[in-house]
């Protein structure tokens, strides 16, 4: 492996649409807010691990034109963002750790096969209290 920092991608639709907060009504704003929650690991890791990381969030459909922040950029997908995802896992085969984001099956079994560790929307967007949205 060549560079020491992992990178980390982020398929968006996916961990956005894993807590029921009202996202459907704005998903660029829900992206931007799963964007923004997301700076804080580019320098600390993803739970459990140490060490600053290369942060990829991948978003599409209405949710492009999302922009990069410091830590984290934004990789808008021209078409299915699974396809983008598992393109940047094969680029990252054999030349550094990756870890997907996502719990998305099919997409598992895609990155996987690249050399990806996969790991839950959990990871890095703790469910909302009880009680709701």
């Amino acid at each position: 492996m060549t560079d020491e920092r992992a990178l980390v991608i982020v398929d968006a639709a996916n961990v956005v649409g894993s807590v029921p907060d009202g996202w459907w009504r704005d998903r660029r704003g829900a992206a931007e807010r799963l964007r923004d929650s997301l700076v804080p690991y580019a320098a600390e890791g993803l739970p459990g691990e140490s060490g600053p990381v290369e942060l990829v969030l991948v978003v599409e459909g209405a949710a492009r034109g999302v922009a990069s922040v410091p830590g984290v950029r934004v990789e808008a997908a021209p078409g299915s963002g699974d396809d983008l995802i598992a393109e940047l896992a094969a680029t990252a085969h054999g030349v550094r750790t990756c870890v997907v984001v996502t719990a998305d099956r099919g997409l598992r079994q895609r990155v996987e096969a690249y050399g990806a560790r996969c790991t839950g929307p959990r990871t890095v967007r703790p469910l909302p209290p009880a009680g709701g949205v």
